[in-house]
């Protein structure tokens, strides 16, 4: 699942990853996503998202705005490393779910270990929603496209 956090102005939260993760090889230029992670047993989708929200950026005054109506696939790159943990993920498919940030810009730190996660991020800034595809790795741009069309509405401010 991926998490879209919009501030009052309609900018989206994206932060740079750390560093590559196996089959997850970060060109320069492309260092930049949005919060996403995994929905464990028994959570529905906005719960999942909220964890992984506050995991990744320590944020909790956000309220739900709405989520993709399809889940999105993408796959990793060719990969020819040893086995890594991301592996039992090749193929997945992601929900998105959008929230509208409440809090103060003070709230969010995307550096700290928060419920056992080790951070994968070392900066965060807002960025327009249009955007965001020319930011991220090039395999996750068709999802990013599809994301910026269902979550446009949420970009509008006014």
């Amino acid at each position: 699942m991926g998490i879209a956090l919009f501030n009052r102005d309609g900018l989206v939260l994206i932060a740079r990853r750390l560093r590559d993760d196996g089959p997850e090889v970060i060109a320069p230029g492309h260092e930049w996503q949005m919060p996403q992670g995994g929905v464990d047993e028994g959570e529905d989708l906005p719960t999942a998202a909220k964890r992984e929200l506050w995991e990744e950026t320590n944020v909790t005054s956000a309220v739900v705005l709405g989520q993709t109506s399809e889940a999105v696939a993408y796959d990793f790159p060719p990969y020819d490393g040893p086995p890594h943990r991301l592996s039992p993920f090749r193929g997945q498919r992601q929900h998105w779910v959008a929230f509208r940030f409440t809090g103060d810009d003070s709230e969010i730190e995307v550096a700290g270990i928060r419920g056992g996660a080790v951070p994968e991020f070392g900066e965060w800034r807002w960025e327009r929603l249009e955007r965001l595809p020319e930011l991220v790795v090039p395999f996750k741009r068709a999802v990013y496209e599809h994301v910026v069309r269902a979550f446009t509405p949420f970009a509008a401010v006014g």
